[in-house]
């Protein structure tokens, strides 16, 4: 039996929390010969597999998006981005023009991360966002389109984001009593989601909601 033919990745969002757990399971996957971190700073770790790509978000070049498959863990948070408008551009534009120069380079399938509740009719601006960018990234009829959405984010940020941190002692503490469709969710579990099921050879688009991820 012929094994497969190794592939490319590309990661939006390495830095973070679930972008730079999924980077490092990228490139320790024999699948993968190569994974392209596209980013502003550096990730500051190398591996044989790992091209980092500076990369300007608001310009984005084309020939930089060149890959079999596309992972993208962007995303911030209304008091980091300080605008609605700033907000936007990073959840919803970036991923946006990402993956329409990536399906013109011959990208197959693209892998996102938004959020439980993301709903274009929602009326919180964050949730309507999110529900906005799956809409439109589902028009762009990718042959594969892998959608996440978590409930709260588990796991070490790495900075300090202190509602975040203690919406995260609650959820822990009072984990039992939670349904599970609203735990809070390891991020390690969200980057295994990510991986395992863009192997799985599935067509179309999949919509993965939180209690699901809580078993990868």
């Amino acid at each position: 039996m012929t094994a497969p033919t190794p592939k490319t990745a590309i990661v939006l969002g390495a830095t973070g929390l679930i972008g730079n757990l999924l980077t490092h399971r990228l490139v320790d996957s024999p699948l993968y010969e190569k994974v392209k971190v596209l980013v502003r700073k550096s990730l500051n770790w190398q591996h044989p597999r790992l091209q980092e790509v500076q990369f300007d978000f608001d310009y984005p070049n084309g020939l930089l998006t060149q890959a079999d498959d596309i992972f993208c863990c962007l995303g911030t948070t209304m008091k980091k981005a300080g605008s609605k408008e700033t907000f936007r551009k990073v959840d919803y534009q970036y991923p946006m023009d990402i993956a329409r120069l990536g399906l013109a380079a011959g990208a197959q399938q693209f892998a996102i991360v938004t959020a439980m509740g993301a709903d274009t009719n929602s009326t919180f601006f964050y949730n309507r966002v999110k529900g906005e960018v799956e809409r439109d990234l589902t028009a762009l009829n990718y042959p594969t389109l892998l959608i996440f959405r978590p409930s709260l984010l588990l796991g070490n940020r790495g900075e300090n984001r202190l509602g975040e941190r203690l919406a995260e002692g609650a959820m822990r503490l009072f984990s039992p009593l939670i349904p599970a469709k609203y735990k809070g969710v390891e991020a390690s579990k969200v980057a295994n989601a990510m991986l395992t099921t863009m192997q799985q050879g599935l067509v179309g688009k999949h919509v993965f909601e939180s209690d699901q991820l809580q078993t990868y």
